[in-house]
């Protein structure tokens, strides 16, 4: 699925023309943004507890073992 995000200033004038410019596309679907409030994701100032739980971890599994011997085989 597709989505053609209009933003909610420009919805009057483009929601209309994007839905009839997809209408033959059934793997798009044309919405209007309708969020409100400030954006949260680039905030600078997370909390003490918040940063402190955060870990990244690697969870790919060690795989110890041996490897075989390179050496050609004697003739």
């Amino acid at each position: 699925m597709i989505y053609c995000v209009i933003p909610r200033e420009l919805a009057d004038e483009l929601y209309d023309k994007m839905v009839d410019y997809y209408k033959d596309n059934p793997n798009v679907t044309v919405i209007v943004d309708r969020r409100e409030g400030r954006d949260r994701r680039n905030e600078g100032d997370q909390r003490l507890e918040d940063k402190e739980r955060r870990s990244i971890r690697d969870r790919r599994r060690a795989h110890p073992g041996t490897f075989p011997d390179t050496d050609p085989p004697e003739e």
